[in-house]
This record gives C-alpha cells, sequence and structure tokens, in this order.
C-alpha cells in the first residue's frame, strides 16, 4: 500500500494517472519512472515542488 512520503499517512485520493492527493497533509504527487515528485498546492492553485525535502531513496517507489 503508497502512503504519504510526508505524513505516511494512508488517506490518499487518485486525482490522474499516477498522481495522487493526501488528504492528510494537502500534498500532491505524482509518480513518474518509478521515482516519485512532490508538490504543495498553492491558494492560487499553483503547485510548489517540496522534492528537495526528500532523499532519492525517500521518492523511489518500492512495489
Amino acid at each position: 500500500m503508497m502512503r504519504c512520503p510526508n505524513c505516511s499517512g494512508k488517506d490518499l485520493g487518485k486525482i490522474g494517472t499516477d498522481q495522487y492527493y493526501c488528504w492528510t497533509c494537502f500534498i500532491e504527487m505524482s509518480i513518474i519512472e518509478n521515482e516519485m515528485t512532490v508538490h504543495q498546492v498553492e491558494a492560487d492553485g499553483s503547485l510548489s515542488s517540496l522534492d528537495d525535502l526528500f532523499s532519492e531513496d525517500e521518492r523511489k517507489m518500492q512495489w
């Protein structure tokens, strides 16, 4: 089961192809070539990258 890399929550919703949203900490995640990119949704709807907060190993998908 996939968990949020930020809060370790399991309350994730699928919002698109390989795109997920964490309802606990309100971040958006996308999976590209088995690596997760993490974004914060800003008030105006734009996305700010949070990838620099996580190591490459933390963002690798373990299927």
